[in-house]
């Protein structure tokens, strides 16, 4: 063999060996299954960890448990053991399960948050990654991308305050094909989350196709904001550019005074009904926070209120004039007669005591309202239910 048909066996050698390096993690892994959904809808979940001593799994579709947190007694997710089979691979099996869509991870020799390798299904949640699965049937095709007309998602920068912030807005199928006029519903985040927030756990692009292609609610725009106006973005730095912690100028009034920019900026770069029965908020947490705050704030701008497991009662009273007089704004704001003012909280959410007191509030002034009780806690279970619920309500009146 020649010089040069040497060196090219070599090259030729190095690049396939190159090759399967570069694909070790495919090729050279025990196959694992997971997560796997049966027939009877239960889930099997496996882990491979042959020199592991204990692998748990965590997610929402377990039984919950009760755990102290510095906001009170929270439910969360539950867990179970894994059993080790005898390839090294542990395996898990649940009870068979309601339609729905669930996350997991893993707790290996107890270390907590790891996730399925041999899943490509990722969700995030504020700082959290997850894996997920969806049980096939009512709720969980709803959360499910179906063959039916799609809308699109577009990532915006609008000027709020001076300031360039990015949004993310959903516009229903047909919009770039007409020159029809749309109204908007405004869909806030809780504490800690962003303007991505309702994209993955919400599943607010699923929800709102299936459910406009169902003839189940109007055709809409939906905006998703960053409530939090220290970040101009998800995962999020301040304008002046240095790291700041995740939820500033979250509840300091900031945001509620900006939100008429963002509301001006909406009807001036979309085709809008730019009235107030043809706008919407609602959010989630404190994202209900900012919902009750903005309305009565601005009682001329919606008719239409979601108030979804709402901190009604937080903020700074001292920290913005936008927290003070909240009966007397909230009077001028029933005054003028919302078209539905919805709130909707779990039975065992730690905010359920909260909302009470607030119900009492409104009962005893004699403000209309509707009210929707589920069941579980401060979970996105029963805020994708409320958005599916709450969206077919709006502008039909």
């Amino acid at each position: 063999m020649n010089r040069v048909c040497r060196n090219l066996m070599v090259a030729l050698l190095l690049l396939v060996s190159g090759v399967v390096s570069a694909q070790q993690n495919l090729w050279h892994r025990v196959a694992v299954v997971s997560p796997e959904v049966n027939d009877d809808c239960s889930v099997t979940v496996r882990y491979f960890a042959p020199n592991a001593y204990s692998v748990e799994v965590t997610g929402d579709f377990l039984p919950e448990k009760s755990v102290d947190t510095p906001y009170g007694v929270m439910n969360v997710p539950g867990s179970a053991s894994l059993t080790r089979l005898d390839n090294g691979v542990w395996e898990y099996r649940s009870e068979p399960l309601a339609s729905e869509l669930y996350t997991y991870s893993f707790i290996v020799d107890g270390m907590s948050g790891m996730h399925d390798p041999s899943s490509s299904y990722f969700m995030r949640d504020i700082n959290t990654q997850m894996n997920y699965f969806i049980i096939p049937g009512e709720r969980g095709d709803l959360y499910t991308a179906q063959n039916v007309p799609h809308g699109t998602l577009s990532k915006v920068w609008c000027e709020q305050g001076g300031v360039n912030r990015r949004m993310t807005v959903y516009t229903p199928a047909g919009y770039e094909d007409s020159d029809e006029r749309y109204p908007v519903l405004y869909l806030l985040h809780g504490m800690g989350g962003d303007e991505e927030a309702w994209l993955a756990t919400g599943r607010v692009v699923e929800i709102m196709d299936n459910l406009i292609a169902a003839g189940r609610c109007r055709s809409m725009i939906v905006v998703m904001t960053n409530g939090c106006t220290k970040h101009v973005s998800a995962p999020g730095f301040s304008h002046e550019g240095q790291w700041v912690p995740y939820g500033s100028g979250s509840m300091d009034g900031s945001f509620e005074s900006l939100f008429p920019d963002v509301v001006k900026w909406v009807d001036a770069h979309y085709r809008t009904i730019s009235e107030r029965g043809s706008r919407a908020i609602a959010g989630l947490s404190m994202g209900g926070f900012h919902s009750a705050q903005i309305s009565k704030e601005y009682p001329e701008m919606f008719d239409y209120v979601g108030l979804f497991s709402a901190a009604v009662f937080r903020g700074d009273n001292s920290a913005s004039p936008i927290y003070a007089n909240f009966e007397q704004k909230l009077k001028r704001q029933f005054d003028n007669a919302p078209k539905l003012y919805w709130i909707a909280i779990g039975k065992t959410d730690f905010l359920y005591e909260e909302n009470v007191r607030y119900r009492e509030l409104l009962d005893s002034n004699g403000y209309e309202y509707t009210y929707v009780e589920s069941e579980g806690g401060h979970i996105w279970r029963n805020w994708r239910v409320y958005l599916s619920e709450f969206a077919p309500l709006l502008f039909n009146k």
